[in-house]
């Protein structure tokens, strides 16, 4: 079966009564969701890990997902660019629409769809090559026809680590610090140019002062790019994010702007978990 690549034109409508109403519960309007669930479910075996999530992303925001361990956090952030079909016992039920087009249709490639919706993992995962191959090595997989050294720049400044690399290039990754890492990281996935970035415990490894620069870089990459971040860190997600999702077995209980929902959640289960009364 020939693959096809993910549309570029947004559809008129999105299966409309779910993502309006994903997007209508938070007060953004259905036009500037550019990504959506429709009752997503995500099961290992039997074993259900997200049940019939609709979940609307606006673009250019931040949006945060929280909840206690286990409750589905990474595993949905791994459905929105089909990271789970990595998993051998992984089946997704539902739908993950981007610009009007099911990317769990057979006909759409996966290698596509993570190209558009790049993801940041929780441990630094740098290559063992050097600081600049390791940006350039998805522009050469792709068969990037432009300047590669000028994308390498480009996407290490947008990573704020230019200036602390740019005279060591050709050096390994691997001597670079924790922090300067997991930005390495993000400078690799921002040289392929996705719309949407994942991050999934970004900062978890990191010490405050590197967890800072990455909070602060978020902050100025929703400027050009959609990013969706995984924190169990409650405050941190009110630092970065313009809306947060509350997860809890498995299910979206709660979602909403981040000031709103951290000052005056609609769901109980929402603030017993933020007040710390479980979870």
């Amino acid at each position: 079966m020939t693959e096809t690549p993910i549309t570029e034109s947004v559809a008129d409508e999105i299966s409309g009564t779910n993502e309006a109403s994903a997007g209508s519960i938070i007060g953004f309007d259905a036009s500037e969701t550019v990504l959506t669930t429709e009752s997503l479910g995500v099961l290992y075996g039997d074993t259900s890990a997200v049940e019939e999530i609709t979940i609307g992303i606006p673009r250019n925001r931040v949006v945060a997902f929280i909840g206690p361990s286990g409750c589905g956090k990474s595993t949905l952030l791994r459905a929105f660019n089909r990271m789970n079909d990595l998993i051998p016992v992984a089946r997704v039920v539902g739908h993950v629409l981007y610009r009007g087009k099911d990317l769990y249709d057979p006909d759409v490639d996966p290698v596509e769809v993570r190209r558009r919706i790049g993801m940041v993992f929780q441990k630094p995962n740098p290559f063992p090559k050097s600081i600049f191959d390791n940006v350039a090595f998805g522009l050469r997989i792709n068969g990037y026809q432009g300047s590669i050294e000028e994308r390498v720049e480009k996407s290490l400044q947008d990573a704020a680590l230019w200036d602390e690399v740019k005279h060591r290039l050709r050096e390994s990754a691997l001597g670079l610090s924790g922090g300067q890492q997991q930005r390495l990281c993000i400078a690799r996935a921002l040289a392929v140019q996705p719309e949407i970035l994942l991050m999934d415990e970004p900062a978890s490894a990191l010490d405050p002062i590197a967890t800072s620069k990455i909070e602060d870089l978020i902050d100025e990459l929703k400027r050009d790019y959609t990013i969706v971040i995984v924190t169990h860190n409650m405050q941190q997600a009110a630092r970065v994010s313009d809306y947060t999702a509350f997860l809890y077995l498995g299910k979206l209980i709660e979602y909403g702007e981040t000031d709103r929902l951290f000052t005056n959640p609609k769901e109980e289960r929402t603030e017993q978990y933020i007040t710390g009364r479980f979870g």
